[in-house]
């Protein structure tokens, strides 16, 4: 008879090292466990160790010391045994994307040993828990990342497992499917008692665990309930406005001695101080017209204070970023008129416009299958339109897309390196890329490894660099030509937050000298980043305005302007309560 007061995972001492080109300590004396019948969350920055946690509780490794008991049983000792009472969903899902929803139910099933008389009941249960029953006759690569995650789950819970593993379900997925997935997870808890391990880079996530597992390095830095972690921070938090406009202001506070981490926040910048001893008034002593107002802590403030210890290293604006020269602010540089694009019968994008200026930082959000991907397709000259005008750079891009191109920096969501080349390597291939060569070539390139700080990682190959730097050595090569325009396709995702707030220092600094970024996100706070925004739904645009006053059309029951989580979600909803009335 199972133990309900035992722990679903137990950690007695575990260690894992990894040898490679630079031999990798990915967990390091490890203790820790976790309760069942209860949501853990697992964070920790880029290196962590979560993915190697998750994989050693999955049985798909073994530690190179130390016990894991999973379900009470050795993992080391009775790993298949315990593997068929564990479902785990890897980061990519695990779907054979040229199989059916249906196909995918049925393999799942049969690897999973479900009989074959309660298919039918399983599959009713999973597919009406998940929204899918429309769908099974569709192939899993023809789903949006919402539907995807959803199957995943799907396939993952075929078996009826006692313990989940989630491993980062939710990167790329938008705020809705993100919400919806969570309405599952707890509806397991509550109806099947069923315990959860899940990784998450979304820090709001962690917060609605009610068990928290913070790792640095291979280490356990902390394990308690969301709340214990956010208390301490009180006194250490603020909510500052000035005249300034937010860029300026949140890069005024970032450079205060007093400050540990400034964070954008519509058109306010929220503060953590180092101690709560700094007096308020330090703060914005400088500034012009100033309010500071005491905030309530919440987890992602404890998460950055707590790390910011293991890593001080002070924000600069890069040389190679302050070499960027442009034309003055204002003109219209991206013009989108009527913007079409069909796939046959099915209209991805409907009679899209909208303008971007020069030096703006501009948001394209929406939903998964809003259409938002094949937009910004079109407007980088990767995909043709189907009716419709697109000048980028003053370029027509149905005419001339090769010579707008030249103007265009473009960082994909999966960073588009070439796995096999060193750091340097890549960037000599995109430097030749862009017609750099001799002397300003071998500058750039030196600038960029000393600027971005990968001068440790120059003749590694990229493919196994940690996630942080990849991302910046993706950043690197994209402005190796110093482009007028930076497309950034999902550029944070799977980052942890500190390298995602790296990341935004150094593309604030680039719309101040005058580059127009577009980008699209699935980071609602990033949201606030952007000095205008277009929503998405359907394949035509919902709504564009500021985050500030997108925000301000919806406000809580207490009177509080909504986040910008909270207005994308409530747009969304009146969308399809619309449609639904139709």
């Amino acid at each position: 008879m199972t133990d309900l007061t035992s722990p679903a995972i137990l950690l007695k001492g575990v260690g894992k090292t990894f040898s490679d080109v630079h031999p990798t300590h990915a967990l390091n004396d490890l203790n820790l466990q976790v309760e069942r019948g209860k949501v853990t969350g697992l964070i920790g920055p880029d290196g962590a160790g979560k993915t190697t946690l998750m994989r050693l509780a999955a049985g798909l490794l073994l530690p190179d010391e130390g016990e894991i008991y999973v379900l009470d049983q050795n993992m080391c000792e009775v790993s298949l045994t315990i593997q068929s009472r564990i479902g785990y969903m890897p980061q990519r899902f695990g779907l054979y994307e040229d199989l059916s929803v249906q196909e995918n139910l049925n393999l799942y099933a049969d690897l999973q040993g479900v009989p074959p008389d309660e298919y039918e009941t399983r599959y009713q249960q999973l597919m009406h828990m998940t929204g899918l029953a429309p769908f099974t006759a569709r192939l899993a690569g023809r789903l949006s990342g919402g539907m995807k995650q959803k199957l995943g789950l799907a396939c993952t819970l075929i078996s009826s497992p006692e313990l989940l593993l989630l491993d980062e379900p939710t990167v790329g997925v938008d705020p809705v499917s993100r919400r919806e997935l969570w309405v599952i997870v707890y509806r397991l808890v509550r109806e099947r008692q069923l315990s959860v391990l899940l990784s998450t880079a979304y820090l709001d996530e962690a917060e609605r665990c009610d068990d928290v597992i913070l790792l640095h390095e291979g280490k356990l830095l902390d394990q308690q309930p969301p709340a214990k972690f956010s208390a301490p921070m009180r006194g250490r938090v603020w909510q500052v406005s000035a005249a300034l406009n937010k860029r300026h202001l949140q890069r005024q506070l970032s450079l205060n001695p007093g400050v540990l981490d400034a964070l954008t926040e519509g058109q306010q910048v929220r503060v953590i101080t180092h101690d709560s001893q700094t007096l308020p008034e330090t703060l914005i002593k400088d500034l012009p017209n100033a309010h500071i107002e005491a905030a309530e802590p919440r987890f992602e403030d404890a998460f950055i204070a707590r790390l910011r210890q293991y890593n001080q290293k002070p924000l600069r604006v890069s040389t190679m970023l302050s070499k960027f020269e442009h034309e003055s602010h204002g003109d219209a540089v991206i013009q989108v008129q009527n913007l079409s694009c069909r796939f046959g019968d099915f209209i991805a994008v409907n009679k899209v416009s909208f303008n971007v200026k020069r030096g703006e930082v501009f948001g394209l959000l929406g939903a998964n299958g809003a259409g938002k991907s094949t937009t910004f397709r079109m407007l980088c000259g990767l995909l043709p339109a189907t009716s419709g005008n697109v000048r980028v750079a003053g370029v027509d891009l149905r005419r001339a897309a090769s010579r707008a191109r030249a103007r265009i920096g473009y960082m994909a969501q999966r960073f588009s390196l070439y796995g096999n080349l060193s750091v340097l390597e890549n960037l000599n291939f995109f430097a030749s890329a862009y017609g750099l060569s001799g002397q300003a070539k071998r500058e750039r390139i030196t600038t960029a490894i000393q600027d971005f700080e990968l001068t440790t990682f120059a003749d590694t190959a990229s493919h196994t660099l940690p996630l942080g730097y990849k991302q910046r050595l993706a950043l690197a090569a994209a402005l190796m030509h110093r482009p007028d325009i930076l497309f950034l396709d999902e550029p944070t995702s799977g980052v942890d937050p500190l390298a995602r707030r790296e990341f935004w220092w150094h593309i604030n600094a680039l719309a101040e000298s005058g580059v127009t970024v577009l980008v699209t996100t699935h980071f609602m706070d990033e949201a606030n980043y952007c000095d205008r925004l277009v929503i998405m739904a359907a394949g035509e645009v919902l709504a564009e305005d500021t985050p500030e006053n997108l925000r301000a059309r919806f406000r809580k029951p207490d009177g509080v302007v909504a986040s910008m989580e909270e207005a994308f979600i409530a747009l969304i909803e009146q969308q399809h309560q619309q449609a639904a009335a139709v």
